[in-house]
């Protein structure tokens, strides 16, 4: 049976773009397997607003990213990546993280490059730690990766938006100078700018379609076009979610029934049904008298 990271590798080395939507919790990362897609990321934005009901501000803990991702990983059988932040400290941290997010089954995970108390990459306010702590994060990660940690680096900067392309781009060629298996120009602001991060920048790369936010919303075509392996829809299934909930709160206020899902489609969707076929296995085994 292939690791998790064993079966991205293996969806890394095809020919086409992976679309990626970003889960929160188990239930939402079994609706992405169960819709077909081949991989999910954990969004530490979605996390945070699920778990806490609080901002992505560096409000969550790694004890606690860890254990929903821990939730998560148990529940599907597609890799999934996890944001793991700034690897919450100094480079021993870094790798404590890593080694934390491989034994909860992430097929890989993020590192950023941003200042602590870090926050959503297409919020202002963001600040990033100069060069040399950037680059030890990384070296850090992909430490703990060669000792044995069972899982991939997606290296993360945010320095376009702080300062400027140039320097994130002279990032993005140092995170894979050091070894990060895929890399990630968070919030470029034009399709010249994503066209030139893929140009420039050797390896794996990802791409982050957020409704509203700075970088511009491309086609699947487009994206693997460009050069993008990975795209991923970071608060999709959160902001879908929100909004059904809220609409489904307005009609109970106005004393209507809100339109749903029938009670058989649910009970299969949270997996009743293959619970009940399971225990049925056991309960017919034929027992010695």
């Amino acid at each position: 049976m292939p690791s998790p990271r064993q079966k991205l590798e293996t969806l890394l080395a095809g020919p086409h773009l992976l679309i990626m939507p970003c889960c929160f919790d188990a239930l939402s990362a079994s609706l992405v397997e169960q819709a077909g897609f081949p991989l999910t990321f954990m969004s530490g934005f979605a996390v945070s607003a699920a778990r806490l009901g609080l901002p992505d501000t560096g409000l969550i803990s790694y004890g606690e990213m860890v254990d929903q991702g821990r939730t998560i990983c148990s529940r599907v059988s597609i890799p999934v990546i996890g944001d793991a932040d700034t690897g919450y400290g100094n480079p021993l941290n870094v790798k404590r993280t890593i080694a934390g997010f491989a034994s909860a089954g992430f097929a890989c995970a993020m590192i950023e490059d941003q200042l602590m108390p870090k926050r959503c990459g297409h919020t202002a306010g963001k600040q990033v730690v100069e060069r040399k702590e950037a680059f030890m994060r990384i070296r850090a990660a992909v430490d703990a990766r060669e000792e044995g940690a069972d899982i991939l680096i997606m290296a993360r900067t945010d320095a376009r938006a702080t300062h400027g392309l140039a320097e994130a781009l002279y990032r993005c060629q140092a995170f894979a100078d050091l070894g990060a298996d895929i890399i990630f120009l968070e919030a470029p602001e034009s399709l010249t700018e994503m066209q030139q991060f893929c140009r420039d920048i050797p390896g794996h790369k990802m791409a982050n379609m957020l409704q509203h936010g700075k970088t511009p919303l491309l086609s699947h075509i487009q994206l693997e076009e460009i050069g993008f392996k990975i795209v991923a829809y970071p608060l999709t299934l959160l902001s879908c979610a929100i909004s059904a909930m809220q609409q489904a709160l307005a009609q109970l206020n106005e004393g209507r029934y809100p339109a749903h899902i029938d009670f058989a489609t649910l009970r299969e969707l949270i997996g009743f049904n293959k619970y009940n076929r399971s225990l049925q296995q056991y309960e017919n085994l034929p027992f010695p008298t």
